[in-house]
């Protein structure tokens, strides 16, 4: 296989990857949630299982838990 065809092949795989990738996360963002998932109520107790350090709402409630033993600390 010459290698201007080898290079021809690899960028149009890597553009239609990219292309479904786009794709996909444009149709994932018009998608409607599904019904009873709109009222979730996260909390401690919800999330206390997980161990996802990456999950931006669990750092949320930990910094706000962080927060609240701080403001309690200085109100002592």
């Amino acid at each position: 296989m010459p290698k201007t065809l080898a290079l021809i092949l690899a960028i149009a795989i890597i553009v239609l990857l990219v292309a479904i990738f786009m794709i996909s996360f444009v149709i994932n963002r018009k998608m409607k949630k599904p019904e009873g998932c709109n009222d979730i109520e996260i909390n401690d107790n919800n999330c206390g299982s997980c161990h996802n350090m990456d999950c931006s709402l669990k750092r949320k409630m930990e910094l706000e838990a962080i927060k609240k033993e701080l403001d309690e600390e200085e109100k002592k």
